[in-house]
This record gives structure tokens, C-alpha cells and sequence, in this order.
């Protein structure tokens, strides 16, 4: 069956008179881009009032508006001839260093320029368990965050790397610049998270929901600044946004993490890099780890909080 998400937004007064596509833009750009809705508006997937209308048309106060976002199809997902940082290859899968920008795999908003864009164009085969969205994605890092993912070229190898990732066999350790100075040097974070009970789009802390799911972050300080802290952090769990909504949730929130409170210095992305990637080979049975250095925009941003 196909997954649908419908947004509704009523026009206020102090929106009349601009054009739907240039409303939506406003409205829900921290979701999805203009060229995105306008795509929506000309396939019919944006009603006003229950009818269709074209990008240019005038919006009135009062019309509420329906948009219709289903998740991308086959069709959706081509092979794109994009530069991969790879760190290693062979037969059964491949270690990639994925940018900062790069979103993972296709979904509603991004269509293209997706990391699975750029393997089906790299790799003839991947593994299917996935689906054709998610083809070799054995796990998946933010589009925010920087550094190592492992990608299944077979079932076989798919279903032995997961199988890693749900026993925390698998070794995760991430650098992150958080706002605030930590006061220890260690601890762990301890608590479930849940999808966010106001805003489906985030997660957080929720000890009482029935869907929360145990989640657990150890860190460790590895330079202190005057605002900042640069840490190490190891992964327990691998839950959405886990170090993210974690960092927020003690008080020292990953800077230029504008969705959890750590937005700041015109920082375009949260300052999170997957450092460390650990797993038994699938084939070989034998121990593989790959290190990762910092991308330079958090090189730069701690050099510049060293000379405060």
C-alpha cells in the first residue's frame, strides 16, 4: 500500500493575495523545497478548498489547503552519476564517507542527489532487503551528519551486518562540538526515545510512551572550550537522531542542531561526524574498523573556539 502524509494549513489573513506555491515555500520550508511543491501543485497532489490549481494561483484568506506527499516510487528512484568518498570495497560491501549534505536514500523532498542515487550508478548489484528506496542501507546517518556507513552489496551480507547493528556488536563512535562547557569528563545517557508528541518530524525523551524504545549514549570529553565542548560519542542504541535529542535532553545540545536547540554562529548543519565504523566481515568472519577524519567545516569551527 502506498504511504501518504496530508499537511493542511488554513490561510490567515496576512497571507492573502500571495501565490500557492510561494505560501507553501514559507510554510513548509523546513520540510521540503519550492521546486518540491511546485512539482506537487502541477501533478494535482495540492488542493485548495478540494480543488487543484496551478503554482501561480491567489491564494484567499480562509481556503484551506491540502498537500499530499507519498513516499517516492520505483519510478522515483534513478541512478545519479554522484562522487563517492569511498573508503573500501569488495565483493560482498562497501564502507562510504558520506558528506555532510548528502541525504541517505530517496524520500518525500528528495527525490535525487541522494546517496542511493550515487550507488546505483557506482554498483550493478546491492542488496535488495531494503526495497528499490533502500537498496544495501544496512543503517543510516542524518543529512546533517557527516562520516562512515556501510553499504550491503548481497542479502547475505545485509542480513549478517544488521544482525551486528541489532546486537551492538557493531562499533559506533561519533565526534560532536556541543554548546555548553560539559562538566564531566564521562557519562552515559540512559533514556527512551519516542517520536515527538507535537512534531511527528522529531524525536524525543519520552519515558512514559508505549512506543519508546531504550536508548542509551556514553560520552566522553575530549576538549573543553569557553561555550563549547568537543566530544567523543559511543552509541549503545542506534535510535533516530539518538546523540542528537540525547545532548539536548542533558543541556548541551549539538551546535548548529537548529531542530534541538543548538543553532548558533550561522552554522549550517549540526556539528555530528560518524567517526568510527566497526563490524565483523560478513565473508571473512574477520574484524574490519575504518577512521574517519573531521570534515573541515568542524575543523575550522574548533580552531576558531580554541582562540576564544
Amino acid at each position: 500500500m502506498e504511504e501518504r502524509d496530508i499537511f493542511s494549513i488554513e490561510v490567515g489573513e496576512e497571507d492573502a493575495g500571495k501565490r500557492l506555491d510561494k505560501f507553501l515555500a514559507e510554510k513548509m520550508q523546513n520540510r521540503f523545497s519550492r521546486a518540491f511543491l511546485q512539482r506537487l501543485i502541477r501533478d494535482g497532489n495540492v488542493l485548495v478548498d478540494g480543488s487543484s490549481r496551478k503554482n501561480h494561483y491567489t491564494i484567499e484568506a480562509g481556503e484551506r489547503i491540502e498537500v499530499v506527499v507519498t513516499s517516492p516510487s520505483e519510478s522515483d528512484v534513478m541512478a545519479e552519476n554522484i562522487p563517492l568518498d569511498i573508503v573500501y570495497e569488495d565483493a560482498d560491501l562497501l564502507v562510504v564517507n558520506k558528506a555532510a549534505d548528502m541525504v541517505v536514500h530517496p524520500a518525500p523532498g528528495n527525490y535525487s542527489g541522494t546517496l542511493v542515487n550515487a550507488l546505483l550508478a557506482h554498483c550493478r548489484n546491492l542488496s535488495g532487503i531494503g526495497g528499490v528506496v533502500k537498496p544495501g542501507i544496512v543503517h543510516r546517518l542524518d543529512k546533517g551528519t557527516s562520516g562512515l556507513l556501510v553499504v550491503a552489496k548481497s542479502d547475505m551480507s545485509h542480513r549478517n551486518l544488521s544482525k551486528q547493528f541489532k546486537a551492538k556488536a557493531a562499533k559506533r563512535v561519533y565526534v560532536a562540538l556541543v554548546k555548553g562547557v560539559v562538566r564531566f569528563d564521562n557519562g552515559i545517557i540512559e533514556a527512551p526515545l519516542a517520536r515527538d508528541r507535537r512534531d511527528r518530524k522529531k524525536m524525543a525523551v519520552d519515558f512514559e510512551g508505549e512506543k519508546s524504545r531504550r536508548a542509551i549514549t556514553r560520552y566522553h570529553v575530549l576538549e573543553r572550550f569557553k561555550d563549547s565542548t568537543l566530544l567523543e560519542i559511543v552509541l549503545g542504541t542506534g535510535r533516530t537522531h539518538q546523540v542528537r535529542v540525547h545532548m539536548a535532553h542533558i543541556g548541551y545540545p549539538v551546535l548548529g542542531d537548529a531542530t534541538y536547540g543548538g543553532g548558533s554562529d550561522g552554522l549550517k548543519r549540526p556539528m555530528l561526524h560518524a567517526k568510527t565504523l566497526g563490524f565483523v566481515h560478513p565473508a571473512t568472519a574477520k574484524y574490519m574498523e575504518f577512521t574517519s577524519s573531521l570534515p573541515r567545516d568542524m575543523e575550522e569551527l574548533i580552531e576558531k573556539k580554541k582562540r576564544l
